[in-house]
C-alpha cells in the first residue's frame, strides 16, 4: 500500500531521513517522516498516508497516529496553501496579538480553523511558537514573522498573494 500512497520522491526523502536513526529504531523517524509526506504532498497527511507511513516504517499504525495527533504541526485535514499559525500565548497577548488576530480575521474573512474560499489561506491558533522576545508573531510554513503590526500583516498578505500569481 505504501508504494501507491507515498510518492517516489517521498520514499526517497524518507530513506535519506532513516539513515539518521539506528536501523532498529525507525519509529524515531515518525515525526520527520510525517513532515516529509506533508511537505512533499498537499500540506497535510491523510489517514491513508499515515497508514502507509506505518507500513513503510514497519511500525504499528497506532504509534504513527500517536505522533500525528500529538504534534499540532502535523496537519491531518486540508489547509490553505498558506497556513497561518498565530501564537496566542501570554507573551503575544501582552504584546497585542488580539489586534493582529482581529486584523487577520477581518482581512481574510475567516476565523481560526477556517480556510479562505479560494483555498489560499488558513488560520489557526498556536499555543506557543517559542519566539516570545519578538511577540506578537506567527508562522507560515517554516518561516516566522515577528513583531507583527496590522501594517506588517497587510504587507505579508500582499507578498503571499503576489507569490500565488507566479
Amino acid at each position: 500500500m505504501s508504494e501507491q500512497v507515498l510518492t517516489e520522491a517521498m520514499r526517497c526523502e524518507i530513506d535519506k531521513a532513516l539513515t539518521k536513526f539506528p536501523a532498529d529504531r525507525k519509529r524515531s523517524a515518525a515525526l520527520l517522516t510525517i513532515h516529509i509526506v506533508q511537505d512533499l504532498g498537499a500540506g497535510w497527511v491523510s489517514q491513508e498516508q499515515l497508514d502507509a507511513i506505518a507500513d513503510y516504517l514497519g511500525e504499528s499504525r497506532v504509534a504513527i497516529y500517536e505522533v500525528a495527533t500529538f504534534y499540532t504541526m502535523c496537519k491531518r485535514d486540508p489547509t490553505g496553501r498558506y497556513n497561518i499559525s498565530v501564537c496566542t500565548n501570554l507573551p503575544c497577548q501582552l504584546c497585542g496579538v488580539d489586534k493582529i488576530v482581529e486584523h487577520l480575521q477581518k482581512r481574510l474573512k475567516i476565523n481560526f480553523g477556517e480556510t479562505t474560499a479560494d483555498g489560499k489561506f488558513s488560520l489557526e491558533e498556536a499555543e506557543c511558537l517559542g519566539a516570545c522576545v519578538n511577540a506578537p508573531m506567527c508562522q507560515i510554513g517554516k518561516k516566522y514573522y515577528e513583531n507583527l503590526t496590522p501594517e506588517k500583516i497587510d504587507q505579508l498578505l500582499a507578498e503571499l498573494e503576489a507569490e500565488t500569481k507566479n
